[in-house]
């Protein structure tokens, strides 16, 4: 059972993202996107470990929280830009899960280290930073890779698709590899990992 500074933290990282302004339909209802990706990540956390540590599970909810006010037009729409936009998410999303935890009464330690994986400090040789990364990835092909898809040509898929295999370790690779797309989508992924 969650303890009650869990349970807290968690319901007011969700009431912040609630305050997004931008919405997604889902079964016909419209909610707040990043509330809507904080729970998805939660689900994919559960799916992936049973029994992920506390400052993971707190990680996993707060890793978008209020990530509207950073929009990406705000940066140099290039490679480097792209780079900032993300490190100064991370610092601010790190800052601001701070706030709600020492609200809640947790500790600087447990602060630092949800900070820690929030700015993905030390990806692919800390085991929680790297279940958070996975569990990142995981969420993006699970449900925003379709409507991705879109917006780019296959030859950008690929690569994007490669870089994320990547990022992932060999459980977050089988548990991408049990996810079902259509079938124009499973060929880029296909191609995608036949030539990584």
């Amino acid at each position: 059972m969650p303890g009650d500074q869990l349970i807290e933290a968690i319901a007011r990282f969700d009431a912040v993202n609630a305050e997004d302004p931008n919405r997604e339909t889902i079964d016909g209802v419209q909610r707040p996107k990043e509330l809507v990706y904080a729970e998805r990540m939660s689900a994919w956390l559960g799916r992936l470990v049973g029994d992920a540590s506390e400052v993971v599970r707190l990680a996993v909810r707060a890793q978008h929280i209020r990530r509207w006010t950073i929009a990406r037009e705000s940066y140099p729409m290039d490679r480097a830009g792209y780079h900032k936009w993300r490190t100064d998410l991370g610092r601010f999303h790190a800052e601001t899960a701070g706030e709600i935890l020492r609200q809640v009464g947790y500790g600087e330690e447990t602060i630092a280290r949800v900070q820690s994986l929030l700015r993905k400090e030390r990806l692919k040789a800390d085991p929680e930073v790297q279940l958070l990364e996975d569990v990142a990835c995981l969420v993006f092909l699970d449900h925003y890779f379709a409507d991705f898809a879109r917006k780019h040509d296959a030859e950008k898929l690929t690569d994007i698709v490669r870089k994320t295999w990547r990022k992932m370790s060999p459980r977050g690779h089988e548990a991408a590899r049990g996810l079902s797309f259509r079938p124009d989508l499973g060929a880029i992924v296909t191609r995608a990992l036949d030539a990584d």
